[in-house]
């Protein structure tokens, strides 16, 4: 039977690192799930009929990890339309022999409620800002507004809001190294039987 671990959190975390490291570490497949609503916001259009029409080589595009990549993300993921659109192929992926690493922000508490491993990776809003701003080589003051501005729209959107699942670990990464998250994830994942 497939192990199942879901990761969620906020953008910045770390949460998309310590699954790579998690699929890695246990020869797991790995679906950043956030690139599947980069993805149908990138291609504009009607985003119901870009969701629907959705195949795996869309994630490859190589605008996906920009900002306004994500604030469109955001964007279409409060439409519930595209959520329903998307699920089926989130819950077939988590399902992969051996096993599967999700990470995004509604998969222990809707896509994968039954995940053998929840973990909720999050850190403060400042770190989360400087870490955003290296990756992108953009300006830290700004991208610290369209964070908190992200983050409130992802949390208070009526559909599957972000949120910890209420079995969920709760990861904080602020004063971490990405190594000392990385092994705090792999030895709870190894707890829970991975």
């Amino acid at each position: 039977m497939p192990f199942t671990i879901a990761i969620d959190g906020p953008a910045a975390s770390g949460k998309g690192t310590i699954a790579r490291a998690l699929a890695r570490h246990f020869g797991f497949a790995h679906l950043d799930t956030g690139l599947l609503y980069r993805a149908v916001g990138a291609m504009g259009g009607d985003p119901v009929a870009a969701a629907r029409a959705l195949v795996p080589s869309d994630l490859d595009r190589d605008d996906l990890r920009s900002a306004e990549a994500g604030q469109a993300a955001s964007r279409v993921a409060a439409i519930p339309e595209v959520r329903a659109a998307l699920i089926d192929f989130q819950r077939r992926f988590a399902r992969t022999e051996p096993g599967a690493v999700l990470d995004g922000r509604d998969i222990g508490t809707v896509i994968c409620p039954e995940a053998e491993l929840k973990l909720y990776v999050t850190a403060n809003d400042a770190v989360r800002a400087r870490r955003r701003a290296l990756e992108l080589g953009d300006d830290e003051v700004r991208i610290l507004g369209e964070l908190r501005e992200r983050d409130a729209r992802d949390a208070a959107r009526a559909v599957a809001p972000m949120r910890p699942a209420k079995d969920a670990l709760l990861l904080d990464t602020s004063e971490m190294a990405i190594d000392e998250a990385v092994a705090h994830a792999i030895a709870s994942a190894k707890e829970a039987g991975a």
